[in-house]
């Protein structure tokens, strides 16, 4: 039996179109737009919105280039799947264990918050045990079933995208009409009255692309839904065009509306502008209602971590770039030892954490930083290396071609090439950019010992 048909056999196909649509969206929008966002508008200015725009055009030539393969064969592996078909072993290795590492470090990062959400209203709680009490219960949300997981990430997504689309709908309001502003409208001017549109300059937008490509991590994700799509011919092309689009509303809208409220430089200085937007409406539970919001964030981000983590786990088993024990599925379809390892080192990480806040931690962000880059670059290459793998009937068969190839690919791949360049210019992220070759030099000393102990045991 082939390494497709074995897991098409193993996995249940129990998403259906809502799941996925939900589950990429809620993926790419994150704790960052809640309280973060008014931190980068103040490293940009008005321009902010432009660098979404970019970034998200971007964005969509990399789902694209990962949707054209996903449709052609959809399967759980995803893009690890996709380079270890067509470029060979080690990259399939690096595509898979550098995604889940990535996750793993996301997941961890989240969870860690969770406690602190909580204490806002229970503070006498320690933070260790509501952290363990979610981990529980999203693993054994992902244990039960995939389409179990589905309505979770569902409902977790639906929580945050009422909650952006209350901000511009209010803030619209105050816009033109005033109300929460003493019945003055507001107007656009604070959009060009601070300094200009671009009050840093292009290099200011510039650097803000990377800022920006960081928010979007979590789309491709629905990759990793492809093989457990009930009609994935059907519902990743829909989610892969309508996604981008949505984020692009979300994102830009959210960012525009405060910054037509606020002067640019003013925003979020008491506070997450989301609050101070609630507040200005008269709404007196703002605060309360925010920290519902990011704790969902939170914990919607741990489960598709988990979610995907167990998927590519199950995947790298296959090919046979990681131990057979992790392509174990359950009855209902979930690859359960895969959850449970990801899960129980996602514990382990946390608790590390606690007694070492600040060591080891930041270095691992770091590498979660570049693997975010690795993924995508990796991403376009394998679709070029797939495209260029068919012949010209093969192409024309093909049911969702990637847009303007191959221009758009390498348009990509030159885009990937300024954000590390930007990276190495940053203090911030220069690290970042330092640590990543080391990262996959380890990943090669993996590979190459995993290969010399497969032939002892042969």
């Amino acid at each position: 039996m082939s390494e497709n048909s074995n897991e098409k056999h193993e996995l249940k196909r129990g998403l259906k179109n809502r799941h996925i649509q939900m589950i990429a969206l809620g993926g790419a929008i994150g704790t960052g737009l809640f309280y973060g966002s008014s931190t980068t508008i103040k490293q940009t200015g008005p321009s902010i919105s432009l660098a979404y725009l970019i970034g998200g055009c971007i964005i969509f030539f990399i789902m694209r280039a990962l949707g054209e393969m996903s449709v052609d064969n959809p399967v759980s592996g995803a893009f690890s799947h996709y380079a270890y078909e067509n470029m060979g072993e080690f990259p399939g290795f690096l595509s898979g264990w550098n995604y889940w590492f990535n996750y793993i470090v996301v997941s961890m990062a989240e969870l860690s918050v969770v406690g602190i959400y909580v204490n806002f209203w229970l503070p006498s709680i320690p933070t260790w045990l509501s952290s363990l009490a979610f981990l529980i219960i999203i693993t054994l949300v992902n244990l039960i079933s995939v389409k179990l997981y589905g309505e979770f990430e569902f409902w977790f997504a639906i929580v945050k995208v009422v909650a952006i689309i209350a901000l511009i709908v209010l803030g619209i309001l105050m816009i033109f009409t005033g109300i929460g502003n003493n019945g003055q409208a507001t107007g656009f001017s604070n959009l060009w009255s601070h300094g200009g549109f671009f009050p840093h300059g292009v290099k200011g937008l510039l650097f803000s692309l990377v800022m920006v490509m960081f928010s979007f991590g979590g789309v491709e994700l629905i990759g990793i839904t492809a093989g457990e799509a009930d009609d994935p011919a059907k519902s990743i092309p829909k989610a892969i065009n309508q996604v981008v689009y949505r984020i692009l509303i979300f994102y830009i809208g959210a960012l525009g509306v405060m910054m037509t409220i606020f002067p640019w430089d003013k925003l979020g200085e008491s506070g997450s502008p989301f609050v101070e937007i609630f507040s200005k409406i008269g709404i007196p539970a703002a605060a309360g209602i925010l920290n519902a919001v990011v704790l969902t964030a939170a914990v919607s981000a741990y489960n598709s971590g988990l979610y995907s983590n167990g998927r590519m786990l199950h995947g790298l088993a296959l090919q046979g770039n990681a131990p057979k024990a992790l392509a174990k599925v359950s009855k209902n379809g979930t690859p359960v030892v895969g959850v449970l390892a990801s899960s129980a080192l996602t514990l382990v990480a946390v608790v590390l954490n606690y007694f070492m806040p600040g060591k080891v931690f930041s270095y691992l962000i770091s590498i979660a930083t570049i693997a975010g880059i690795i993924n995508w670059t990796m991403i376009i290459i394998t679709q070029l290396k797939f495209r260029k793998s068919k012949s010209a009937k093969e192409v024309d068969k093909l049911k969702f071609k990637m847009p303007l190839y191959p221009i758009s690919s390498y348009i990509s791949l030159a885009f990937m090439a300024l954000v590390i360049l930007l990276m190495a210019i940053m203090p911030d992220y220069r690290i970042a950019v330092i640590i990543g070759p080391i990262w996959i030099l380890v990943l090669y000393i993996a590979f190459k010992l995993k290969k010399g102990s497969s032939k002892k045991v042969k």
